[in-house]
């Protein structure tokens, strides 16, 4: 959601589907943009990490944000990534996002890199997204090898001297105790906060005064419920949610892939088909994700309505 000037709450991550063949499905990708809509998510960021952004063409990530601008209808804020390897090149994707009517956009440092960029080349980086989309720019910092680590101070400086930069989504761990830095540094530059991790930390992110996460898709429907909890001060139903998630958050880190794999269980799309390479998954690890997804459906808002 947007309150006022700035956004708080669960800004989720669309997954994007592929057939069987690699290429893109776009309908699947339709239908998983109404699936976070109807889930409640307050908010879309794509195509980040959990879209499989790295494996997309220039021409598909386009493409994709044009149908996620076109199938949302306004109906929640949208935030697009434009990540590049050079200013030049977040440059083109941030005249893009603006162009097809985007709410905010975010970028990691410089990527596809042996080593660190310096600070000049980052911040000039920044200002360049700044300056050609004219709209609020997340700062995502997050480790290597794609993203660049970058110090609390330096975030608050380019939230201080870039005119549009004003959101930090830290996820340089401890991503807990990084959130603080930054949060008590703010001179009232940066408009928000949030966290990622698909919401592992979500309950000291938000002791710690973060303004929302941004989580895959898989199930926001169980998040947005995990958010609403702490936003209503009920700590004790955030703490239940929690628990019945860690078997997932714990299942998912060590197989790459999950998220859609459970949009196919649920429903949602078609194929978990990823690119350079497929889901590991065998008889024993299928099982238990059934297992898990079983026991999560009590929260699940969103029910498959073809099912």
């Amino acid at each position: 959601m947007s309150n006022g000037d700035s956004f708080r709450g669960i800004f989720t991550i669309p997954s994007t589907p592929f057939q069987e063949d690699g290429q893109i499905d776009i309908p699947g990708f339709r239908r998983v943009v109404d699936f976070c809509v109807d889930c409640g998510a307050h908010g879309l960021v794509f195509p980040v990490n959990a879209s499989e952004w790295i494996h997309l063409t220039d021409d598909e990530r386009q493409k994709l944000t044009e149908v996620l601008v076109e199938q949302n209808a306004g109906r929640i804020p949208v935030v697009v990534s434009v990540t590049s390897n050079a200013k030049e090149g977040a440059a083109y994707f941030a005249e893009h996002a603006k162009s097809v009517g985007v709410d905010a956009v975010i970028a990691l440092p410089p990527v596809l890199r042996m080593r660190s960029h310096s600070e000049d080349i980052i911040f000039d980086y920044y200002k360049e997204i700044s300056d050609k989309s004219g709209l609020p720019v997340f700062i995502q910092n997050w480790t290597g090898p794609i993203g660049t680590p970058m110090s609390s101070n330096f975030l608050l400086r380019m939230c201080r001297e870039i005119e549009h930069v004003s959101y930090i989504k830290e996820e340089t761990y401890p991503s807990t105790i990084r959130l603080t830095e930054v949060v008590e540094g703010n001179d009232g530059s940066v408009k928000g906060f949030f966290g990622g991790s698909g919401g592992r930390y979500l309950i000291e992110e938000y002791r710690r005064k973060t303004d929302g996460n941004m989580p895959g898709c898989h199930v926001t429907d169980v998040v947005v419920a995990f958010w609403n909890a702490l936003e209503s001060g009920d700590e004790e139903r955030a703490e239940v949610i929690y628990k019945e998630m860690a078997p997932l958050f714990f299942f998912e880190s060590q197989l790459s892939g999950c998220y859609k794999e459970v949009l196919k269980r649920r429903g949602v799309i078609d194929s978990a088909k990823k690119r350079n390479g497929d889901m590991v998954l065998d008889e024993i690890s299928s099982a238990y994700l059934d297992e898990i997804l079983e026991k999560l459906e009590p929260l699940m808002a969103w029910k498959n309505d073809t099912s």
